[in-house]
């Protein structure tokens, strides 16, 4: 049997990593300023997550969602403390798009309504509902195309109020910063619209921060700049370092019915100790702030790069923009400096999604190889 082909592959084959590096099968070192689309929170095979996850191996993995689970109450805990999210209720699962499959269920049974809200260059996953509310015609098949979807530009206040008092509004969904589209995001005036016209009109706000949350923008939720408070708050990519897991923040205004929601493998053993092991190591290492910091030292260095014309994000979930497409220049930045970096739908900007406790000295390797490749 062969692999169902589609993804195209640089030809490097990872083998080892610890902490801001990956080897490959030839030993060679790679320093890993993408870590697998921003899921590489607290570094590769981080001690405490090692630890935490073969502890947990070597008593039980899995069982069903029809015992008790002590750990899941632990790491809902321990979530809602580190975030300020203690006002939420936690449903878990496996994957963003589920996620946000999950979240955009909830706001239709809640609301009893079906059109959704969503923005161009969106990208919320590859599921039914998930990949419907996703700007990007060539991977929705028909059978997605049956959701009702209206697509807006960011920021752009007299659509939002126009389609909002139509009335029929299930949800609105929005990243708190796009992340396949190019690092864009709303501003504070229009985070804070949505959720007054999602009030008045009955709709759930919905903030996706599969990609975004964790730390990684420096505050634990991206929406955290901005002074609002969404319905559903989802997350997945930094929440394990790794381990397949995610999870659906359900405003506790909202309240749950026995079958409304359900998964086989969401919430086993296995991902509640990856996920506790990840929010020790944010808190114990202090790596919000660390976040800050690498950021700020970036944003000087950065300047030093006349090509560089733009600089999009927060924190550790940056876009590099120049004026030439950057397919090449990411080839290079692999092949001849050995270092993994990100594209996204806009073909002129790189993207850096590193782990959240990379040093400033690693992230000086990289403006210095940058610049050499760019000069050569």
């Amino acid at each position: 049997m062969k692999l169902f082909d589609v993804y195209p592959l640089y030809n490097v084959t990872p083998v080892k990593a610890e902490g801001s590096y990956v080897w490959d099968d030839n030993g060679t070192k790679y320093l890993d300023l993408y870590g697998g689309h921003g899921v590489i929170s607290i570094g590769h095979t981080h001690p405490k997550y090692v630890k935490s996850l073969s502890n947990q191996l070597s008593k039980i993995g899995f069982y069903s969602n029809s015992i008790q689970n002590p750990l899941q109450k632990e790491l809902a805990h321990k979530l809602g403390e580190l975030s300020n999210c203690e006002n939420y209720d936690l449903f878990l699962c496996n994957s963003g798009a589920e996620a946000n499959e999950n979240a955009l269920k909830v706001a239709s049974f809640i609301t009893e309504k079906k059109r959704v809200l969503a923005f161009k260059k969106a990208f919320h996953g590859r599921t039914s509902a998930a990949v419907s509310v996703t700007d990007n015609l060539a991977i929705n098949a028909e059978l997605n195309k049956q959701h009702e979807v209206t697509f807006l530009p960011l920021n752009n206040d007299e659509l939002l109020i126009h389609e909002m008092g139509k009335g029929d509004v299930a949800a609105v969904i929005i990243e708190g910063i796009q992340g396949v589209g190019g690092l864009d995001e709303a501003t504070t005036d229009f985070f804070q619209l949505i959720q007054k016209k999602c009030n008045k009109y009955d709709a759930l706000f919905i903030l996706d921060e599969i990609q975004s949350g964790y730390g990684r923008s420096g505050k634990f939720f991206a929406f955290q700049h901005h002074d609002i408070h969404p319905d559903i708050i989802t997350t997945a990519k930094g929440m394990g370092n790794g381990f397949p897991i995610a999870g659906v923040l359900i405003s506790d205004k909202i309240k749950a019915s026995y079958g409304m929601l359900g998964t086989t493998f969401g919430g086993n053993h296995l991902a509640c100790a990856a996920g506790i092991a990840v929010l020790d190591s944010i808190q114990e290492e202090n790596l919000m702030q660390n976040v800050i910091e690498v950021y700020s030292h970036f944003l000087e260095e950065i300047k030093s790069i006349s090509q560089v014309k733009k600089i999009k994000g927060k924190g550790l979930m940056l876009g590099i923009e120049f004026d030439f497409e950057i397919g090449e220049l990411r080839k290079k930045l692999i092949l001849e400096k050995q270092i993994f970096t990100g594209g996204s739908s806009n073909k002129k900007l790189l993207r850096i999604l590193p782990p959240l406790n990379i040093s400033k000295e690693e992230l000086s390797q990289f403006i210095i190889a940058l610049k050499d490749v760019l000069n050569s």
